[in-house]
């Protein structure tokens, strides 16, 4: 690989939002395990006709939840890779705790000024607040970070997006010890190179994979 990693410190996930469901089939026949979704409507859709593979893949919701959908989410997906505020953090876990199960997530980071992108800000208060109340929300377990980066044909403003990201991961590390953020959420079809070379350990690919988004409904 160019980056000099080896192979298994990279996971692929799938990302197989708006496409039906024999994409996911066919995904999976060629050894995909790992998908990821941005709509809790368009996977509760698509879900009975995954229901004979639950025990064999992962689908994880890496679109922006809404708090008061807290509930479904936990119950439908696999993981949530787009927490972002300490209020979808402990409805996440109330609902986890209901269902008897540990719900994986990732902390979705803003590094774009970009208004339609959500997520923590790096330098704000409720990161830290989020970080420190962690540990007390038992069903939740927080994996590690996720990012995407600004909209922009210029590689390097990628990767400054996703080397930001990793140092932030070593310095969040450092001060909450208790915490393991090893997973960093970085690159997609057009970056996921430069991304890996920054360190990523999850690429999220979909146009690379199944083609041009289809409609959906």
């Amino acid at each position: 690989m160019r980056a000099g990693r080896p192979r298994d410190e990279v996971r692929l996930m799938a990302v197989s939002k708006a496409h039906p469901v024999q994409a996911m089939l066919e995904a999976v026949e060629a050894g995909v395990r790992l998908f990821g979704e941005n709509r809790l409507q368009e996977f509760e859709r698509k879900r009975p006709e995954l229901a004979s593979l639950s025990a064999q893949i992962e689908v994880h919701l890496i679109g922006h939840l809404q708090s008061n959908k807290s509930a479904k989410a936990a119950e439908l997906f696999s993981g949530i890779d787009t927490l972002d505020s300490l209020r979808l953090a402990e409805r996440l876990n109330d609902a986890a705790g209901k269902l008897n199960r540990t719900l994986p997530v990732l902390l979705e980071i803003k590094l774009s000024a970009e208004t339609a992108k959500t997520g923590l800000d790096p330098a704000g208060r409720e990161l830290e607040e989020l970080l420190e109340r962690i540990p007390t929300l038992s069903y939740l377990k927080v994996c590690g970070l996720m990012t995407v980066p600004p909209f922009d044909n210029n590689p390097d403003t990628a990767r400054k997006c996703f080397r930001q990201l990793r140092q932030l991961r070593e310095t969040l590390a450092s001060r909450h010890t208790r915490l393991d953020l090893a997973e960093l959420s970085m690159g997609m079809s057009g970056d996921f190179e430069i991304a890996i070379e920054e360190g990523s350990t999850m690429v999220r690919i979909g146009t690379a994979l199944f083609g041009a988004r289809e409609v959906w409904t």
